[in-house]
């Protein structure tokens, strides 16, 4: 007789999982990641921006003055998240393209652990808000994959938008791995760092509600203060008065301001004016005049984040968790140079070759921070910004690489508003966490063996300013622009595109007794320069960093054509959700058609296929019972109406772009055409940082019509079809998707 095997209660033994534990004590973790915000942004750092919230939580802790990037948002991302070398793990530059090269893929390697995923197997809940921008943008559609995802990356939640950049009125946002409309609109009050902190909030409330014995990390990557810069009108004016003395004083002012907060050694020198900066004098009144409100959009998006963190800060107070929460506040870059010599008040325009002089820029002024803009600042401003660092984001100098970092908890830092001069790298932020917390790094993931951690835990100085100074040496790379510190010195090559490599000058600073890199003494320690250079070729052939590729175009043009290959259809069919402007089809420069086959009853309007926003892309729609098509180049649109009422019923309703000198659009009706317009405006280098809608224009409206308008007849689908081979502006694309960054 066979043996009974657990037929019975009394027969069996129950198994029950093992949950993860936190360590003893473990604290909650928030970061709070602002982008392309400069070294001297916050007011704690030097600023007349107005950040209380920030201000008050460096005076319960440290502010770092030797925090450092990697010049660029998605790699810093990466090495913050995984505590390794950027290159090394894979996003050698961008999330997005995929250049070949193992360091330059475009995407964390699974053999990089998050910290996410490491804090969520020691028993932490790890949620994401935000800006993630740290898997290839073609792989951000409808069927991924997801692998690289925030939920794929060991995020339990996640809400934010995927891409470098959003419109703050009309986000492109993802709720988990879904795109999702906006909660408001625009008129409704909406603002998308507003939205983020109340996301941020319920995350936490629902985490306290369900789990209140479990430790928590949540990362919030705001979009401020990246392009464009949109912020409530009445803050943003509030700054005219503020900046109307110019950079040149006001970068003065701020080095003062940092001297006598101990920021920087009463001995700091200021730099020169970057590179292509005049002063501010040799400006006239109208640019002056324009320079200053651009600034003002930057300064008044600080200032708004920081308004509604304090609601988070506040939420945490009330909710008793403050004391025991680690806060870390930083930047991921320094301030951005992308808004070129005269800033932008609707950048879509010139990057789509549509001049915006200094006369339309101050008719559109009170249009900057609003929907109707896509707005930047000028070098000069960005260059007051990093005072008193050189050069911008994307460049190895101080202006690019050095950032400001808070750091407070109540429970385990004792220090009360005290400054930490140790060289700390982005790669070292995740190790110094898990040092905090007692964790030691795992050897798997998922079954994938882990790559060991290259950053260097600089938790000792949490709590003595006297922790010895970062033993290992660290490179940086971004675009050709080269650099390497170690023992207090540090190694820069500035590279021009297109410039062989062996022909950039190397500058050498001592950084200790330097602190804005205005002493060069390559040519006093030729043999120190040699040695850092050859130790930065070391490290370059060990992270991943080689080969060298300052390309900016053909990198783009690269990837969009590896990723679009021989495809030229497009079919989208009713019911489809949102798609991102790099799934959409590609029809910048070059001849295309669009054709929807619609019902049309008594009646019948809105929009059939939209791709982009009120700032830049196009529409077909139907109004008044006749057929429209409106391209938005930069906010200034041209339309083609039908020459006819459209008759009732099944209607295939379409438009032809075709190019020659300029741009013809042609409307069809059933295949014959019913109208016709020539235009300069077109598509030379983007369509729109907006994805596409087929249905409705779910975000800004496009055209002149209000969003979303969704059409009111049948809809069946729409197919766009490429025409021949794109005749692209390689160099224009690079600038263009570079402002993206």
């Amino acid at each position: 007789m066979a043996a009974k095997i657990g037929r019975t209660l009394a027969d069996s033994t129950p198994h029950w999982p093992e949950r993860p534990s936190p360590p003893k004590g473990a604290p909650n973790i928030l970061v709070v990641l602002f982008d392309d915000v400069g070294f001297s942004d916050f007011g704690c750092y030097g600023s007349p921006i107005k950040t209380p919230t920030i201000d008050a939580i460096a005076g319960q802790g440290l502010r770092y003055t030797g925090f450092h990037t990697t010049a660029m948002c998605s790699t810093t991302r990466a090495a913050l998240l995984t505590g390794r070398n950027h290159h090394s793990v894979g996003m050698g530059c961008l999330a997005n393209f995929d250049s070949g090269f193992p360091g330059y893929r475009g995407k964390i390697a699974k053999e990089a652990g998050t910290l996410p995923e490491m804090l969520r197997a020691n028993g932490y809940g790890t949620y994401m808000v935000g800006k993630w921008h740290a898997t290839p943008l073609t792989e951000t559609g409808a069927a991924g994959p997801f692998d690289g995802w925030p939920l794929g990356r060991g995020f339990d939640r996640y809400y934010g938008f995927m891409d470098a950049e959003t419109d703050q009125y009309s986000p492109e946002l993802v709720r988990d791995n879904t795109p999702i409309d906006a909660p408001a609109t625009y008129p409704e009050g909406y603002h998308l760092t507003a939205d983020l902190v109340d996301q941020s909030i319920r995350y936490v409330a629902d985490h306290v509600a369900d789990a209140p014995d479990k430790p928590w990390l949540l990362w919030l990557a705001l979009g401020a203060c990246h392009a464009p810069h949109q912020a409530p009108r009445e803050i943003i004016e509030s700054y005219d008065a503020v900046f109307e003395g110019g950079w040149d004083v006001e970068r003065e002012r701020r080095l003062e301001r940092q001297k006598a907060l101990g920021i920087v050694p009463p001995d700091t020198r200021m730099p020169e004016r970057n590179d292509g900066v005049k002063a501010w004098a040799d400006y006239t009144a109208d640019e002056q005049k324009v320079f200053t409100r651009l600034q003002s959009a930057f300064a008044g998006m600080l200032d708004h984040a920081d308004r509604h963190l304090a609601r988070l800060i506040d939420f945490l107070e009330q909710a008793d968790l403050k004391d025991d929460t680690l806060i870390l506040v930083l930047s991921d870059n320094g301030a951005s140079q992308e808004g070129g010599p005269f800033g932008f008040v609707n950048a879509m325009g010139p990057y789509n070759m549509k001049p915006e002089p200094v006369a339309e820029k101050l008719a559109r002024l009170d249009l900057v921070g609003g929907p109707d803009s896509h707005s930047n600042f000028p070098h000069g401003w960005a260059m007051a910004s990093n005072t008193p660092l050189r050069r911008y984001k994307q460049n190895t100098h101080g202006g690019g690489i050095r950032d400001p970092l808070v750091i407070s908890w109540p429970k385990g830092i004792a220090a009360r508003g005290e400054l930490r001069g140790q060289f700390a790298h982005a790669s070292d932020f995740t190790p110094t966490l898990l040092e905090v917390l007692g964790l030691t790094p795992p050897d798997a993931i998922n079954g994938v063996v882990q790559m060991p951690m290259e950053g260097v835990s600089f938790a000792p100085s949490l709590a003595d300013p006297a922790a010895p100074a970062r033993g290992r040496a660290q490179y940086f790379e971004m675009f050709g622009h080269r650099g390497l510190w170690k023992d207090g010195w540090k190694a820069v090559a500035y590279h021009p595109p297109g410039r062989p490599f062996d022909d950039d000058r190397w500058e050498l600073f001592h950084l200790d007794a330097d602190f804005s890199e205005t002493n060069d003494l390559a040519q006093a320690e030729p043999a120190r320069l040699a040695e850092l250079q050859a130790l930065w070729w070391k490290e370059a052939e060990a992270c991943q960093v080689l080969p060298l590729d300052d390309r900016f175009a053909q990198r783009f043009a690269e990837n969009a054509a590896r990723y679009s290959g021989p495809r030229k259809r497009f079919v989208f069919h009713k019911g489809m959700g949102h798609l991102p402007t790099d799934c959409a089809p590609d029809v910048r420069s070059r001849d295309y058609r669009i054709v929807a086959e619609a019902r049309i009853e008594p009646g019948s309007e809105g929009v059939l296929i939209a791709h982009g926003d009120a700032t830049c892309g196009y529409s077909l729609f139907v109004r008044d019972g006749r057929l429209h098509h409106t391209i938005n180049i930069g906010g200034t649109r041209a339309t083609v109406s039908s020459d006819a009422p459209l008759e009732p019923g099944w209607r295939t309703l379409g438009v032809t772009c075709s190019q020659g000198d300029g741009r013809t659009f042609t409307l069809t009706v059933d295949g014959a055409p019913a109208g016709e317009l020539h235009t300069y405006l077109g598509f030379a280098t983007l369509i729109s940082w907006s994805g596409l809608d087929i249905g409705r224009d779910r975000g800004s409206a496009v055209g002149d019509y209000p969003a979303p308008f969704s059409f009111t007849g049948k809809l069946r689908k729409v197919t766009v079809t490429m025409d021949g081979e794109q005749d692209l502006d390689g160099e224009a694309v690079g600038q263009a998707e570079m402002a993206r960054q």
